[in-house]
């Protein structure tokens, strides 16, 4: 079973690739900025290779914001999605956010209904 580490601060590489895995090609970035205004980051290591990944932003006050829950496809159907949003969950109560979003496409619903998530309604705008 992976090891998850709290804020671990993956390097860029290790992000790219594991995301670049997970949801296809995508530009490569640098996420330093993004995790470090983040109120918490976890990843799934085994044999210390970099297989899950969950962000958890924050508006600075009470909102957290679950971001880029992703797992590698070679490690996928083992509990590792499930155990990264659990965590993230725990991590962000503890660090004093009193409400916890995500936002996702609807294939992923009973995904995060099991992890205890509820329906609500949100609007979106697309920017870019």
């Amino acid at each position: 079973m992976p090891e998850l580490r709290i804020d671990p601060f993956p390097s860029a590489a290790e992000l790219n690739a594991l995301f670049s895995a997970a949801w296809g090609t995508l530009a490569p970035r640098d996420f330093t900025p993004i995790l470090s205004r983040s109120l918490a980051h976890i990843g799934a290591y085994h044999d210390d290779r970099l297989v899950g990944f969950i962000n958890v932003a924050w508006d600075g006050g009470v909102h957290a914001f679950i971001l880029d829950t992703s797992v590698h496809p070679d490690m996928r159907r083992q509990g590792i999605g499930t155990r990264l949003v659990r965590e993230a969950t725990r991590v962000a109560r503890e660090r004093g956010a009193a409400w916890l979003h995500v936002y996702f496409e609807p294939h992923l619903t009973g995904f995060y209904r099991a992890c205890g998530f509820r329906p609500t309604k949100a609007g979106l705008i697309k920017l870019a």
